[in-house]
């Protein structure tokens, strides 16, 4: 490691120590650290510019990645100091990094973990999914993990755990991070946690009852089918010890019926965790104790002393205006590792600052994150989200958990159509289900698609992630 890079990484590390605010407890039972948690607009902002005029020389020295790319736009670190800054500076979308990780495998030159670094203090390696290419690894240090945690219980705290909780975790342990960054904050909170790893629904579904854990821990989708587990062994979700479903992987919340669904399943509250592994893999986003239960319904808080947060135009990738709709875009100042500048996290939402009941002034993400842009599906020049068809069908009693959504072209005539298939009872061509199901997505995406109507357990369950798209048009 050079002197420069050396120099720059100790200087990154001691601002990131500046603005760290780790108590072995919670300040008080609404906020973990009234100092961050209740700071003003102007002191967040004054916050991320000091660390952003240290974080781009420590990036510039320490990720070839980062150099490389400052060189090929004709700027100099100290050209990006300040929050108002970062509209000189593209913002980087998972292709460019795939494409760094392939020209230099196995782990790319887009972090700034050196494998000096990583024999003195890593901690463990993470990976990206790979559905939408070739899968990127992250190496994350020792100093990460201690991040992780604190920002991890400040979220946690802030959704209502307690320390007389016990959290049920049925998320993968693989080279996820939510599990893993969950695990170490639910350690510094003092809250006992029982791992769920490696056992069926029927098993989850006994440690539930004999063991009654207060929070679960899962995807939207998971908690969905453990609850019909429950019932198909003559046992109530509602009257169990869950209070708390905590949720990610999937959006939930802000879909109204499904949201509706689950609580009512559960008799539990719903709060839902947004991140991501590239940049915010501790919590990007969370509940408050005013989500849902004020006038400006259903959001999550974005932590803003630790991340900067933006949405652009889909089209353009240039910043919205206040209150307009657009991608996520994230800047992470709070990773030894993987401290990114404006990474395309790529989720719609609508970003709102003004200060919310709870007491944060954290900017908002109003109806929380409900469509990825990899998500957007075009059928004959409409476009839409899963979520939006899964809010139709969803609101409709009597439609069984599982649902699918077929993308094909008719041989006939070349043209896209869909083809969505719910359970009921009332099953067959001559369901009266098929008019009200078809009526109920057309008045949402305001296309009319093929709708069949199959018998109860006909379709696979959901056990963790749901995966409810099949594209069977060609590729061009």
């Amino acid at each position: 490691m050079s002197d420069r890079a050396e120099n720059t990484r100790t200087e990154w590390l001691t601002t990131l120590a500046k603005f760290k605010d780790d108590p072995d407890q919670a300040a008080n039972s609404a906020m973990w650290s009234p100092r961050l948690d209740g700071a003003s607009r102007d002191e967040l902002t004054a916050i991320q510019n000091e660390k952003l005029a240290v974080v781009t020389p420590f990036l510039y020295e320490n990720s070839l990645f980062y150099r490389q790319r400052f060189d090929r736009l004709g700027l100099a670190p100290t050209d990006i100091s300040s929050v108002e800054d970062l509209v000189k500076w593209p913002v980087v979308d998972k292709s460019e990094m795939t494409l760094d990780g392939e020209s230099h495998p196995p782990f790319g030159h887009y972090t700034t973990m050196s494998d000096e670094i990583w024999r003195s203090r890593g901690w463990m390696l993470f990976s990206t999914s790979g559905t939408t290419g070739t899968p990127r690894i992250f190496r994350y240090s020792q100093i990460d993990r201690d991040y992780w945690a604190w920002a991890n219980a400040r979220a946690m705290h802030a959704m209502d755990f307690v320390a007389s909780d016990t959290v049920f975790m049925m998320t993968g342990y693989g080279t996820h991070v939510w599990a893993w960054g969950v695990q170490m904050g639910l350690a510094k909170m003092g809250i006992g946690l029982i791992p769920g790893g490696g056992m069926d629904g029927a098993m989850r579904a006994g440690i539930v009852a004999r063991f009654q854990p207060t929070v679960l821990c899962c995807t939207p989708s998971y908690a969905l089918y453990l609850g019909r587990v429950m019932q198909d062994m003559g046992l109530d979700p509602a009257a169990t010890s869950v209070r708390l479903l905590f949720c990610g992987g999937e959006p939930a919340m802000a879909i109204g019926p499904t949201r509706k669904k689950l609580e009512d399943l559960w008799g539990a509250r719903l709060v839902e965790f947004y991140g991501c592994t590239e940049a915010a893999p501790q919590a990007g986003g969370y509940a408050c104790a005013a989500t849902g239960q004020d006038k400006d319904g259903y959001f999550l808080h974005l932590m803003e002393d630790i991340q900067i947060w933006e949405t652009v135009d889909p089209e353009n990738l240039q910043p919205t205006a206040p209150g307009q709709r657009g991608l996520s875009v994230c800047t992470n100042l709070v990773s030894e590792s993987s401290p990114q500048l404006r990474f395309l996290v790529g989720d719609f939402t609508t970003l709102n600052q003004d200060a919310c009941a709870c007491g944060r002034n954290h900017v908002r993400a109003m109806g929380c994150f409900a469509g990825r842009a990899d998500d957007l599906i075009n059928l004959r020049g409409v476009k839409f989200f899963p979520t939006q068809i899964e809010k139709a069908v969803r609101a409709i009693p009597g439609l069984g958990d599982e649902f699918q959504m077929i993308l094909s072209s008719r041989k006939a005539d070349g043209m896209d159509v869909m083809k969505v298939v719910v359970e009921h009872p009332e099953h067959g061509p001559g369901s009266k289900l098929v008019e009200q199901v078809g009526d109920a997505i057309r008045a949402e995406i305001e296309l009319r698609v093929d709708i069949e109507v199959v018998a109860p357990d006909s379709l696979p369950k959901t056990e963790f992630k749901a995966k409810r798209v099949t594209d069977q048009r060609a590729k061009h």
